[in-house]
C-alpha cells in the first residue's frame, strides 16, 4: 500500500507536515510498506492556477507545465531522460529506464496504430483500453535491457486461439511489446512507452478503434478514425 506524507524534508533532515506544499521546496516522502522513498518537490509561482488532484496536494512544475505540442517534447515521465526522436526513428523506454527500444516511425517499418478495447487488453494494461502500434521486426532494435525482459505467454483469451507472448521489464513491470503467433514478423508496442510525447498525437495517433462493443460507457469514440465492432473472446 502506498502512503504519501505531505511533508517537506529540509536540510536538517527533519520532516514537517503541512496541509499544502504550495510555496515550499524540499522533498516528498513516499512510504511503501516499510520502505521510504524521497522525490524532489517543487512549487509553482501560483499553484492556484493549476488543476489539483484532490488526493494529492503537491505540485511539481516539471510535470504540471503546459507542453508545447507542436514540436518534439520529452516530459518527466519516468526515471530515464535519454529518449530521442528524429524524422525516421524514435525510442520507447520503460518506467524505470532499464529497457529501451528504437523503432521506425514511418513506412515500411510502422505497420499500424490503434486503440483496442478488447477484454484481454483491458486486463493486461490495468486500464480501460490499450493504445498500440505495430512495427515490422527488422525495424525494431533493443537499445538496452533485453536481458531484463521477462515474458508471459498464453492463448486462452486470444481471439485467434494462438499464443500471445508479452515482454515486460522485470524491474518496473512496464509492458514493452507483445508477439502474436497470429501476426508473425511484427511486434506490438504501447504508444505510452514512446519517449517523444509529440509522436503520440502525430505519427502514432491511432487510425482505428477496435472492439468498440467492449468500450466502457463513459468513454466516447475517437472522432475521425475507423470504428470496428468485434466479438469478445469466450472463456
Amino acid at each position: 500500500m502506498l502512503a504519501i506524507r505531505q511533508g517537506v524534508r529540509g536540510s536538517s533532515g527533519n520532516t514537517s507536515t503541512s496541509p499544502s506544499l504550495a510555496g515550499r521546496r524540499g522533498n516528498l516522502i513516499f512510504q511503501v510498506g516499510s520502505y521510504g522513498y524521497t522525490l524532489p518537490a517543487f512549487s509553482a509561482q501560483d499553484p492556484g492556477d493549476l488543476p489539483r488532484d484532490p488526493g494529492f496536494d503537491g505540485t511539481n512544475t516539471a510535470i504540471a507545465a503546459a507542453p508545447e505540442k507542436s514540436k518534439p517534447y520529452f516530459p518527466l515521465a519516468g526515471s530515464a531522460n535519454d529518449g530521442w526522436s528524429n524524422d525516421d526513428s524514435a525510442t520507447a523506454t520503460c518506467y524505470c529506464g532499464t529497457v529501451q527500444l528504437a523503432f521506425s516511425i514511418q513506412g515500411p517499418g510502422l505497420l499500424s496504430t490503434s486503440i483496442c478495447h478488447y477484454t484481454g487488453c483491458r486486463k493486461i494494461t490495468a486500464s480501460m483500453f490499450a493504445s498500440n502500434f505495430s512495427i515490422a521486426d527488422p525495424y525494431l532494435t533493443h537499445v538496452r535491457g533485453r536481458d531484463n525482459l521477462t515474458t508471459y505467454s498464453q492463448s486462452r483469451t486470444t481471439t485467434s486461439g494462438k499464443l500471445m507472448t508479452n515482454y515486460f521489464c522485470s524491474t518496473c513491470g512496464t509492458l514493452m511489446y507483445r508477439l502474436s503467433e497470429a501476426y508473425p514478423g511484427r511486434s506490438i508496442l504501447r504508444i505510452g512507452t514512446v519517449d517523444d510525447f509529440n509522436l503520440h498525437e502525430t505519427k502514432l495517433k491511432p487510425k482505428r478503434e477496435t472492439y468498440v462493443n467492449n468500450r466502457v460507457c463513459w468513454l466516447s469514440a475517437v472522432e475521425g478514425i475507423q470504428q470496428i465492432d468485434s466479438p469478445s473472446a469466450t472463456r
